[in-house]
Formats: C-alpha cells, structure tokens, sequence
C-alpha cells in the first residue's frame, strides 16, 4: 500500500535557467534571500532575550539524566568564557583549537571565541585517537598555530597532546590527566565579564573569520577551509526560508554528527541556534554498535526533524522494525526526515515510509540537499516535487550555479554568499579552487532529473576527479557504478572503491560489512576470524550470484563489474585510505592496494577473486 505523504509547510523552490554562448548553462534561484545577521551570536543574544528559559542544549550524563543549558544560561557562560579567552591574547592569527567530539563545553567554548572574532578551528578526535602516527595531528596544528587547545578528557588524549602540541601551548580540559597541566575548564567560567566584551563583539562582521573546517583531503594536509560569519548566517537564512514551518515551531533535534564536520557542526547546529530549537547531543553512531545508543535516545526524545547520514538509516530501521515503543517516539512528532552523506538506498526510503505509514498514518517527507564544507554547506536542496532518492533538489535564494561540460558530464561550480573565500594560508589551492569568474568548482557532476528544465531538479553524477576511461575510450561513472554494486551486495558490502584505468573491464576493491557477513553464515562464521569468515564458499557464491545479477543489467563493459575482491584489513586513517568521517579515499586506496587490483587483472586473476558468471 502506498503510504500517503503527511503534508509539511516547505517553501516552494524554483530556478531559472540561461544559456551562454560559450556552452555554460547558468542556472538561478527564483527565490529572493530573506535579510540576515552579521554573526551566528546575534541568534544567542535574541533568543537569550526573548526566551531565556528555554533549552538550548542537553547531553546525556554518565549517570543517565539529560544535563541541560537553557538559551539565558548559555549566553552568560559564553561571555564569561569569552572574557577569559581575551586575557590568553587569542586572535584571527591564534585560533582556538578542539580536539574531542561534540559536548556543551565544545558548544560554550566555540561559541565564545566566534563571540569576540576569534576563529574555532575543530579538528577530527580520529587524528587523535586512531591515528598512531599524529601526522595529520601535527601538521594541521602547525599551520593553524593556535593560541589555546581545548579537549574534553586530557588524559584520552594525552598522546597526541605530547606528539602534536608545543609544550608552551596552553590546553583547556574538562577533565584533566596524563603528564602535561591543564587548565580546568570551568576556571573559565569563573571569570568576571569583562567591559571589553561588547566592543570585541560589535567588531565581528560577515567578513570576520567564523571557524577553520578542515576537509579529509584526497592526499597530503587536509585543507583549512574558511567559514566567515557571512557564509554561516546566509546558509541559515536559506535553510529557514526552505524550512518554513521551523520558525513557527522552534525544532527538537536529536543529532550526533560531528561537529568538525560542516553537516553536523554548521547545518544542524546553527540551525538549532537560528530558529531558538533545542539540540539534544546524541552520543551514538551509525554502527552496529553505536546505534543502539541512539536507539536509546530517540525512545526518550522524539525529534521534530531528523538529520542524519543513509547508514544511520539503515541500522535504524529494522530496529524500529522490531519495536513498536521505539516507532511511536520516533514518529509521534516528526515533520521533516533528512539525509546527506550519501545516496539512500531506495529500499531504505520505502521502508520508512511503511513504518510511518503503520505508526501515524502517512509517509514523512524525505528530503536532502547537496554542498561542501566550501558552500557552509546547503547550496541545492529538494522540494516536494523533487523530494526522491537520487535527486538532490534545485539552488536554494542567492545561490548561482553554472553548469560546464566535462567528460560528457555537466560539471557544477557555485557562487553566492555561503561560498568560501579561500583556505587557511594556502594560496595556491584557494587559486584552483575558482576559476575566472570566481566560481567555486565543486567537483560534483550533476544531470537534469526531466532533461533542460532546472524545476525537475538536478541527479547526483559522481565526482568529476574519480571518473576514468576504460581501455576503449568508454568513461565509467565512479560515483553511480558504485552505488549500484554497494546496493547488490547488500547487506554485504559497506563501501567499495572502482577500478578499470585504462583496463578492459571494471572491478572493485570491496570493503564488507563484516557483521552481516557473520550473521549470513550463522555458526559456521563462530570462532573464525575475518578473513577466514570472507573466504566462506557459502559467502563467496551468495556475492557472486548478486554480482552475476547486476552483471545481466548492465548495458556495456563501463556498467558491468567483472570481478570483485573483499578486504580483510580495513581502510587505513593513517596511510589515508579513509578519510576522519569514515568515507573511503579511492586514490589513496587505488595506490596502496595497487597489487591487488593487478591481481584482479591477472590471467587468472587472483583465488579470492569472485567473478561475475
């Protein structure tokens, strides 16, 4: 049966489209951009005025209880911790650094530098906790050349603190530990406000640096990218003018992406802070294991709206599946269900829309939208005509998009406010990163959902630097190819990284999801160990036979994989194979791994190869 879409007030998104006499295609909002503030912390001021006494943010104490900061509370710690910061001499040239994950400390303290117009560069916890080398640690601090460190627990991170960190550096805890001072965090909010709070804070414009996000980085340093406050408010004001019922009903928000990311940090955070919601700070992750720890809070918290990457999803819904108690909280108040990150499967799309179907009745919308960390980040997003797996909307108020043909893809560069000016001491990228009109190259290919009109919305068409030719000349398209084997092997793969450069077919690296692989097995798996559980003959034939599958769809040698490898070892932070948020670097992988991609080559290629009949 199917379910029939509960109706949410979203702001109708349309586009006009010109085309140039050098080919470009530039395609424009329609929608005008509502006015908005000079800096994020205006919004905390507003709403500790106007609704002190209502919560900002809550996270979850050891012993169980929400500890929580209402919006007058949050403002008086912020400037109390902002005085404190003035006395360390902190400035545009000495930032403030975090190393941990998302906490109310990380909010007060990041948005307190932002308060007095010091950057807040939060770094990826993994450069600290799963990195054994602190490469990335080391060089990242090197560049930035903080002027104070803040890490929620000093002991955990006591090695990289010792590895990384100038011995002069101050570091800011709330717990401390491990060989090297700290300085208590709550010290901090001890300090009296100082009266050289409000002149620091009236001086922060949209040009003054917000944060420094440092991206994954396809080789070598990830780059800092710049955040000012104008991109900060200006993507806010376009997500409030596309989510128009949040400002006539503050949301309630159960989150956990991490906030050195642009999704979690700058999307979802501001925009609890923009439209005076509240932001509960979920500490579980989309694994196997971390799921239940959101599925623990969203049976206590029911959100309004629900941000979250296809892989959360996924675990979530043969556990709300399973759970009648667990549905109702999830569905009793919801609007909006969002997705970024990646594709949604199609099948995890129809699953939700039968569980609210069965739980309230009708089917939530489903939206999501497209951007970088370079773009703060929404640029496209859905509207209810767009709102389908696979499309990722039209350009939201006060975005430009031109369209270029490359490779026989349309290649999408942005211009507009949310834009980045460039990234952190680096003026050679900052350079490559716009071309002569000051468009922001994205890399992203995009194509028309209903051919030459902008309003049908545009399709994700992979990313334009993995796209390669096979030995005839025919291109393969990385992204698409990739979410089509991932979708075949379900539940067995995780992710998986193409290969065929100049070869006469394709193949890929697969790297599996090793828990249902050993729950397929069932006893046999018991007691072996990965790789043994992957070379099982039961496995083996149960991928080839949904290889074999997809194989007898496919239209040609660039849609046909003709052979896989599963992974053992697991993608390396270190040799950067996977990136801080968990997605895979296909050239690092590619070249690590290049012996085994000529073993799937070879004649006969490699024994644990599994071939396409």
């Amino acid at each position: 049966m199917q379910a029939e879409l509960i109706d949410v007030d979203l702001s109708p998104l349309s586009a006009a489209m010109e085309r140039r006499a050098d080919g470009a295609l530039i395609v424009r909002s329609t929608e005008r951009l509502a006015d908005y503030p000079d800096k994020v912390t205006e919004k905390l001021e507003h709403w500790a005025s106007v609704a002190p006494d209502r919560l900002f943010l809550a996270q979850r104490t050891p012993e169980g209880p929400w500890r929580k900061v209402t919006y007058g509370k949050a403002l008086d710690q912020v400037r109390r911790i902002a005085s404190s910061l003035l006395t360390r001499n902190l400035s545009s040239e000495r930032p403030l650094a975090i190393l941990s994950g998302n906490d109310i400390e990380q909010a007060l303290i990041g948005l307190a530098a932002m308060y007095v117009g010091v950057p807040v560069a939060p770094i990826s916890p993994a450069y600290s906790l799963i990195s054994t080398d602190y490469e990335k640690l080391t060089r990242i601090l090197a560049k930035l050349t903080p002027g104070l460190v803040f890490c929620a627990n000093a002991a955990l991170y006591a090695k990289a603190i010792t590895a990384a960190c100038d011995p002069a550096l101050e570091i800011v805890a709330t717990n401390g530990g491990g060989p090297r001072p700290t300085t208590d965090f709550q010290s901090l909010l001890a300090s009296e406000v100082s009266p050289e709070i409000d002149r620091r804070h009236s001086a922060v414009g949209p040009d003054t640096v917000a944060k420094i996000l440092f991206t994954s980085g396809s080789t070598g340093l990830p780059k800092g990218v710049i955040n000012t406050q104008r991109m900060l408010c200006a993507n806010q004001a376009m997500l409030t003018h596309w989510l128009q019922f949040s400002m006539a009903e503050p949301p309630t928000l159960l989150d956990w992406l991490p906030w050195h990311h642009t999704f979690g940090g700058n999307h979802n955070f501001n925009f609890a802070l923009f439209t005076g919601g509240s932001l509960y700070i979920d500490a579980g992750k989309p694994t196997p294991a971390g799921i239940e720890e959101t599925v623990r809070n969203l049976r206590e918290i029911s959100p309004t709206i629900y941000f979250n990457v296809p892989k959360a999803y996924e675990e979530l819904v043969p556990r709300m599946e399973a759970d009648e108690a667990l549905r109702r909280s999830f569905f009793s108040r919801l609007r909006l269900l969002f997705y970024a990150g990646a594709s949604l499967p199609p099948h995890v799309d129809d699953a939700l829309a039968e569980l609210g179907r069965q739980t309230i009745g009708g089917r939530i919308l489903m939206v999501t939208s497209l951007g970088s960390t370079e773009t703060a980040p929404a640029a496209l997003s859905c509207n209810k005509e767009t709102a389908r797996p696979g499309l990722v909307g039209v350009p939201l108020p006060g975005i430009e998009m031109k369209l270029i043909e490359t490779g026989g893809k349309l290649e999408a560069r942005l211009r507009g406010p949310t834009i980045t000016t460039g990234y952190w001491r680096d003026p050679a990228q900052t350079s490559a990163a716009f071309d002569e009109e000051g468009f922001y190259r994205l890399g992203d290919a995009l194509k028309f959902a209903r051919p030459g009109d902008p309003n049908g919305g545009f399709i994700f068409d992979g990313r334009i630097s993995e796209d390669f030719k096979l030995a005839t000349g025919t291109w393969v398209s990385v992204g698409p190819m990739r979410i089509r084997l991932i979708t075949a092997l379900a539940p067995f793969a995780r992710d998986a990284v193409i290969a065929g450069h100049d070869r006469d077919d394709v193949t890929a690296l697969v790297f599996p999801e090793i828990p249902a692989c050993r729950e397929f097995l069932g006893k046999a798996a018991e007691g072996f160990a990965d790789a043994d559980v992957l070379a099982n003959p039961h496995l083996r034939v149960a991928i080839e036979e949904r290889l074999s599958a997809l194989a007898s769809h496919s239209t040609g040698s660039s849609t046909r994989f003709a052979r896989v490898l599963l992974m053992a070892e697991p993608a390396s932070i270190d040799a950067n194979e996977i990136t801080d948020k968990g997605s895979l670097n296909q050239r690092a992988v590619l070249e690590r791994r290049a012996d085994l991609v000529a073993g799937l080559y070879a004649d006969p290629p490699l024994p644990a190869a599994i071939s396409a009949r």
